[in-house]
């Protein structure tokens, strides 16, 4: 056997053994999502976003949940993605000197790397021991501590891709270094870092800390703090519940979480995308 024809062989098989793997990983996605079109979308209707969580027994829907979760994302993304942009715009512009660009790169891995879990003991004691109660705002502020690290790090990566050369020629002509970072390092870096609230978004739709914060019953209480209830944790314990109704709406629940965030997905994808053309 020649050469040519061995790395041809090696090729083809190293080729068929991505595409089984990408089809093994995709049958599983697809049962899952098959599992999830087939057990919730019954449970889809008005009542789903009009109602509250009901009792045994009774029809309801999941507004509360559903209020929780958009309320303390939405919050949870306006405190920490604004404090990650201008903390990854410091150590992408002047991270190169000093010592408070290596101790904040530091600390931003470590708070990156630790489990949320980690992150919502934090807040348990520096803010709901302190307040003597559970609250939405426990949830919004552990999501912001979940949203900065990783804001940090996707603003710093996207600005250190940007030419020095368009830095130089902005310097040239004579504009001072704040009108280079924000009309020329930051604009020229906007089509990639835009996708980055979306993507706090989604993750605070799938995670559970801040659910720990929130009072024992679901209710729906706008006026004091925050919307009580969140999905995540709705969705567990009707789900783990032997009635039938709640289990139809922790179905429910669950395939709007998943269409929210493949919507979300699609969004940033698409709307974001670098429309720049190309020749």
């Amino acid at each position: 056997m020649n050469l040519y024809t061995r790395r041809l062989l090696i090729n083809r098989f190293n080729l068929a053994v991505s595409l089984l793997t990408m089809l093994f990983g995709l049958f599983w996605l697809g049962w899952i999502l098959f599992t999830l079109f087939k057990a919730g979308f019954g449970g889809l209707s008005a009542k789903l976003f009009l109602e509250m969580t009901p009792p045994p027994g009774s029809d309801g829907g999941l507004l509360n949940a559903i209020m929780g979760s958009l309320l303390m994302g939405a919050a949870g993304t306006a405190l920490g993605t604004p404090v990650g942009i201008m903390a990854g715009i410091y150590l992408a512009e002047f991270g190169s000197r000093g010592w408070l660009a290596p101790a904040t790169r530091f600390i931003s891995d470590i708070l990156l790397s630790a489990p949320s879990i980690v992150v919502g003991l934090f807040i348990y004691e520096a803010y709901v021991v302190r307040v003597g109660h559970f609250s939405g705002w426990a949830g919004a502020f552990a999501l912001a501590l979940i949203v900065v690290p990783v804001v940090i790090r996707t603003t710093e990566n996207m600005l250190r891709l940007v030419p020095d050369s368009l830095r130089e020629a902005a310097a040239a002509l004579g504009a001072p270094q704040w009108k280079v970072i924000v009309l020329v390092t930051v604009r020229a870096a906007k089509a990639a870092s835009s996708p980055v609230s979306c993507s706090q978004l989604r993750a605070s739709a799938r995670d559970g800390t801040p659910s720990l914060y929130l009072p024992q019953q679901p209710v729906l209480d706008i006026q004091h703090e925050c919307a009580h209830g969140q999905s995540s944790r709705v969705i567990f314990q009707f789900a783990m519940s032997p009635y039938e109704d709640w289990h139809k709406l922790a179905w429910a629940g669950a395939l709007l979480i998943t269409l929210s965030v493949l919507t979300l997905n699609v969004f940033a994808r698409v709307f974001f995308r670098n429309r720049t053309a190309t020749y």
